[in-house]
């Protein structure tokens, strides 16, 4: 993982209810870290797929994506590397919308978030549905900066940032725990904030 601006801690007054433990608040800043090298994406070739253990596979492209009935999220997001951001807005499509159209099989338990470099992450379907994941391609109502994922990322906001995988690709629906690439290279398999879930073994 390369570290580029902003990642350097500072301390700034009485602890605010809303960092995780062994978190701090960035601020203004939001470091860059990357696992890969930063690719190029044009949206008029960028698609998104939801495949796997699902009725139906599904490919988007980036205008069918932005046809799809909008969301929101507003709130904090933690990455595992200590640094937390607060009050952020991010604007996409829910990963829910998604998978109502995809119609995951009962079998179906986990997914594997892989972006258009080949980065993966798993996450347990439970982790994506009910309001807790999104595909985001705007932040604070500008485009998504290529550094931090843009065209568009998958935001999944409870869990430490790496979970987020940038320049997504697509979920594969799954009936079975398999981990990603900062999984298989010690980090934790889910990844919770609030429990500090930030290696194997936490």
């Amino acid at each position: 993982m390369s570290f580029t601006r902003g990642f350097r801690r500072r301390d700034r007054g009485p602890r605010d209810a809303r960092l995780p433990p062994g978190q701090y608040d960035v601020g203004s800043d939001w470091p860059v870290l990357t696992a890969e090298p930063t690719p190029r994406l044009a949206t008029d070739t960028w698609t998104f797929t939801v495949e796997g253990l699902v009725e139906q596979h599904k490919t988007w492209t980036w205008d069918e994506m932005h046809a799809l009935p909008p969301s929101t999220f507003q709130g904090d997001i933690h990455c595992v590397t200590t640094w937390s951001k607060l009050g952020v807005s991010f604007g996409g499509v829910s990963v829910d919308t998604l998978l109502a159209l995809a119609r995951p099989l009962p079998s179906a338990t986990h997914v594997l978030a892989v972006g258009h470099t080949g980065y993966t992450t798993n996450l347990p379907l439970a982790d994506v549905t009910d309001g807790k994941a999104w595909v985001v391609w705007s932040y604070d109502g500008r485009p998504l900066p290529v550094e931090h994922g843009g065209p568009a990322r998958l935001l999944v906001p409870h869990l430490y940032f790496w979970k987020s995988a940038k320049w997504v690709a697509g979920l594969q629906l799954l009936d079975h725990d398999e981990p990603g690439f900062w999984e298989q290279n010690g980090y934790h398999d889910r990844g919770d904030p609030w429990l500090e879930q930030r290696y194997q073994g936490d």
